[in-house]
């Protein structure tokens, strides 16, 4: 793989954050995972040839991750997080690489859930986003935890992974 390309969008306008040194250290923290052969041996990505990989993270508010986790998942409640894995959930026939460009999807993020969860467990609030993004980035590549063993796997490389930037 020679590039990532992350798009990220904060449509909460009344929450003011750092958009290019956030922008910079999820691309960061982005290498290392895809560099992390353990993650990527057991990712979607692993039978296929691609030079880049793509996904979106956008920044909302509690009523519209509250809206979005009704109408897609079924539960009417905000969420921190819900990340939509086009590539990873698609069957493999539709699986598509285009120009050596691959599209993971889509990350949804609360920025009222993370200022909540961050001053609950008493962490700053990038280290809250980080592991948070760092999760959507595992479920992108296929990764879920309906198993301890599988939530233990994805909850040490967002560990791993936020780590990086400290």
């Amino acid at each position: 793989m020679n590039s990532i390309n992350i798009f990220l969008e904060n449509t909460y306008d009344e929450y003011n954050i750092d958009e290019v040194a956030i922008h910079k250290d999820i691309v960061k923290m982005a290498e290392y995972i895809f560099a992390d052969s353990t993650v990527m041996t057991q990712s979607c990505l692993k039978d296929y040839e691609y030079n880049t990989v793509c996904f979106d993270i956008v920044f909302v508010n509690n009523e519209e991750i509250h809206r979005i986790n009704k109408e897609y998942r079924q539960k009417d409640s905000p969420t921190d997080v819900i990340t939509f894995a086009i590539f990873a959930d698609s069957p493999k026939e539709e699986q598509y690489i285009f120009d050596g460009e691959v599209n993971l999807g889509e990350i949804v993020v609360s920025l009222d859930k993370i200022e909540e969860q961050s001053k609950e467990n008493n962490i700053p609030f990038n280290d809250e986003l980080y592991f948070l993004v760092s999760h959507g980035i595992l479920h992108l590549l296929g990764f879920d935890h309906q198993t301890e063993d599988d939530y233990n796997f994805m909850v040490e490389h967002q560990n791993k992974s936020k780590a990086i930037l400290l």
